[in-house]
């Protein structure tokens, strides 16, 4: 029995998974203590301040091949002083087999939440082996950082 097709090339195949995890990746990695020594000691009678920044930027690497990577950020301060910097870029190779209209939730809540786990261990090993309380990140909500992404770009949008 002949298969009949609508010409659709962004209509999922059937029987094909949707996100297929092909590669993942430190794609970079820093991590600096300017401060040490002394900061330990100031660390023992002043609590410390942790900032951490996420961001996700996903790009077509090859047709059908996407490459997503989360970069997460960690500053550490104990008053005016810098105890760490972490930075870490972590990345997936990714093929999606889903509707066009979807490709950009896909690669920017789905693919970075599969991926996360993995960058989260990392930064809780880099603080510890660098003599600092593991940074412990909790679950992050992707789908939310694309609709604060998704507003900004509309209110650009509407002041252009």
């Amino acid at each position: 029995m002949a298969e009949e097709t609508n010409g659709d090339a962004s209509a999922p195949e059937e029987g094909v998974p949707p996100i297929v995890i092909n590669a993942q990746y430190t794609k970079d990695l820093s991590f600096e203590a300017p401060t040490a020594p002394g900061i330990f000691s100031v660390m023992q009678q002043n609590q410390p301040d942790v900032q951490i920044s996420v961001n996700v930027n996903a790009q077509e690497f090859e047709p059908g091949l996407y490459e997503v990577v989360l970069d997460l950020s960690a500053r550490c301060s104990v008053g005016d002083d810098v105890a760490f910097i972490l930075e870490l870029e972590y990345a997936g190779l990714f093929t999606l087999n889903v509707d066009d209209e979807v490709k950009s939730a896909v690669l920017l809540i789905e693919c970075p939440r599969l991926i996360f786990p993995f960058a989260r261990n990392i930064l809780a090993d880099v603080s510890r082996d660098g003599g600092f309380p593991p940074v412990m990140l909790g679950p992050i909500d992707f789908a939310a950082l694309y609709q604060q992404e998704a507003e900004k770009q509309a209110a650009a949008e509407a002041e252009a």
